[in-house]
């Protein structure tokens, strides 16, 4: 079955050589909740505006439901909704009248659902959408998006500017459009990532216009550590490595690493060499971010193939 969301091999540059996308891969199933993260700058926003055909790709190909939406045409398109970060629509209007436009061009439009929204997150609906504060505006976007009932919500960084409540709120509505529209899929781009924990399936890593790791929350909670080995004497042995390391640092006699550690025995060697100690940390899906792209004195060591030839294992890393 092909996947609701499919990017291959996209790429996108701008003015002055910029490369914003560069071999963006992507599959999603029907009914996923994918996270997507990377640092400012990763290629997150233009990946997503190409695949809601509001850029159009320099090379690869992108399709969502089947169909390109860069031709697409209105019934195709009403089928997937995507919120930007910025605020697009006229502030002038009130979101009573911000959803009797919209109900123009959604043949699934649920105004019902619309101020059911609102009032739970105690929206006005006859003030003017500019005289919002940024967190309410952002809800009041949603409000529109939720309403049409999509098959498919792209999210770049929706809860932007919400306070904690409002964002608990926000993640129980987005569970509640992904029951009430059999299939329905969703793709968010989020720096909260503590959101992702309890939103997400699986969540991709991207760097540089591609994604370099992806897999579920679940599997990178269990498999995912840091390991600080401490080696007695002042200095680590030229050659040592830890096995599974993504990325490494030393400091004296202590090496850290950002490691994927799938069995007991990975280890085994290196707690055997003589006065050496070996600690290993879980780490939050935030801390594995922060890890993965912390700044290092040292090179990155290879992202190992996925997945590693274990069977079972969901996680899917890719060759940086």
């Amino acid at each position: 079955m092909e996947p609701v969301i499919h990017c291959h091999q996209l790429s996108k540059s701008f003015r002055f050589k910029t490369v914003a996308v560069n071999g963006f891969d992507l599959n999603i199933p029907a009914g996923e909740v994918y996270g997507l993260i990377g640092r400012n700058g990763a290629g997150k926003t233009t990946a997503l505006k190409l695949m809601m055909g509001l850029l159009r790709p320099d090379g690869g190909e992108t399709r969502i439901l089947g169909r390109n939406l860069w031709n697409a045409t209105r019934a195709e398109r009403q089928r997937v909704v995507y919120v930007s970060q910025g605020q697009h629509a006229p502030g002038w209007m009130t979101l009573r009248e911000l959803g009797r436009y919209a109900e123009h061009f959604y043949d699934q439009w649920d105004g019902d659902l619309m101020r059911e929204h609102a009032r739970r997150w105690d929206l006005p609906m006859d003030l003017a959408v500019n005289k919002f504060s940024g967190g309410n505006q952002r809800l009041a976007s949603l409000c529109l998006a939720l309403a049409s009932r999509p098959e498919v919500l792209l999210l770049d960084e929706p809860a932007a500017g919400l306070d904690p409540i409002a964002r608990r709120e926000l993640n129980s509505c987005l569970i509640d459009a992904l029951l009430r529209v059999e299939g329905c899929t969703l793709l968010l781009s989020t720096h909260l990532l503590g959101d992702l924990e309890r939103l997400a399936t699986r969540t991709g890593i991207m760097d540089r216009g591609r994604i370099i790791a992806e897999g579920s929350v679940e599997e990178w909670q269990r498999t995912m550590r840091r390991v600080q080995v401490v080696f007695p004497g002042s200095e680590v042995p030229p050659d040592f490595a830890i096995p599974g390391a993504i990325r490494t640092t030393r400091l004296g006699p202590v090496v850290t690493a950002l490691v994927r550690v799938i069995h007991d025995s990975q280890l085994l060697e290196v707690r055997s060499m003589p006065g050496v100690r070996v600690n290993l940390f879980p780490l939050t899906l935030e801390e594995l971010f922060v890890d993965w792209f912390r700044d290092s004195t040292d090179d990155a060591l290879p992202v190992p193939a996925s997945p590693l030839g274990q069977p079972g294992l969901s996680v899917a890393w890719k060759q940086t």
